[in-house]
């Protein structure tokens, strides 16, 4: 490998490392031309709350629970967000097997979920998905489920299919 070319690896990834530092809700890029979302996540609401009741929906249904850690700021969380509403199988396999909540992390919001289910270094959103009676089973960075500028639906279908309950 040349000095050049090993310089250039060098940069890249000074690089990468410093857009991650400066992404934050004052400068994450907006969906529209104005700037704005629609508001996903309530930061009204107590995450341990949404988990007990989502637990207790999936107990009677046999299903596992699905959290969506993220912001409304957060354009990969809307992202993410689009994909479940509006890709028919993602949509139809998240009815079939999992209660979802959107757990609002903004600032310190359910700080203490974040570190429990170990989402707190993965960025957002990150998901973790709890067996019927509370188990953790695995939390997910989105990363490795993202396709240039979206979600891969066959990815995002795979994590699914992976962790469903076992029928």
């Amino acid at each position: 490998m040349t000095k050049s070319t090993l310089l250039n690896r060098v940069l890249l990834l000074l690089g990468v490392g410093l857009l991650a530092l400066v992404v934050s809700p004052d400068n994450c890029p907006a969906d529209d031309a104005k700037g704005t979302r629609p508001a996903i996540y309530d930061p009204a609401m107590d995450g341990e709350k949404q988990v007990v009741a989502a637990l207790a929906q999936a107990k009677k249904e046999g299903k596992r629970v699905l959290i969506q850690f993220g912001a409304n700021w957060c354009i990969w969380c809307h992202r993410l967000h689009g994909l479940f509403k509006s890709d028919e199988t993602v949509a139809a396999e998240l009815k079939r097997d999992y209660v979802l909540i959107l757990v609002d992390v903004d600032k310190t919001h359910n700080h203490a979920m974040v570190e429990k289910y170990n989402a707190e270094k993965l960025g957002l959103p990150s998901l973790v998905v709890l067996d019927a009676d509370g188990k953790h089973v695995k939390t997910q960075n989105t990363d490795a489920l993202e396709e240039g500028d979206h979600h891969s639906p066959v990815k995002v279908m795979a994590f699914l299919k992976e962790f469903a309950p076992k029928r």
